[in-house]
């Protein structure tokens, strides 16, 4: 459910801030790039049996900050849904290019689109990462397109 402080000029100005982020997974002690508009081969090649990838987190819902304790405590909780629900998952993270801002995700492989949706909506999170092996990886934005934003191949709006 998007909140009330997503207006259409907050959520175009995120949406550009999540298009220009730093996305990180980490495997084996290294931190690999994920970025949007690109396809993912390593990533591909180090989980060949992958049928779709999603990166999400718990922290700062609709980007509105919030507690440390909090967003630790909830991390925890979608740690453990995940955990729970027999999902693989990595240790990921979304930064600012400054590295201003910082935000622990996780990156999960093969939910189907719609739990992923059902998941981040969850979890309150206005931006996740989606795609499927050999695609490109998308921004999805759960709101509706602002109209002062054009269409861009790298972003899909779920509303």
């Amino acid at each position: 459910m998007p909140s009330p402080a997503d207006s259409d000029s907050r959520v175009a100005e995120l949406m550009r801030a999540y298009l220009t982020a730093d996305y990180k997974w980490e495997r084996g002690g290294h931190w690999h790039d994920v970025m949007i508009g690109l396809p993912t081969p390593g990533l591909e090649l180090a989980y060949p049996e992958a049928t779709s990838f999603g990166m999400l987190s718990a922290w700062n819902p609709h980007s509105i900050e919030r507690e440390e304790r909090i967003n630790r405590r909830e991390d925890e909780k979608l740690q453990q849904e995940l955990a729970d629900a027999g999902v693989v998952f990595l240790a990921a993270f979304a930064s600012a290019p400054n590295r201003t801002w910082r935000e622990p995700s996780w990156l999960v492989f093969g939910m189907s689109s719609d739990d992923f949706n059902v998941l981040a909506r969850r979890y309150g999170q206005l931006g996740t990462l989606w795609w499927r092996p050999g695609d490109p990886v998308r921004l999805r934005m759960d709101a509706a397109r602002p109209a002062t934003i054009g269409e861009d191949e790298n972003v899909v709006w779920l509303r």
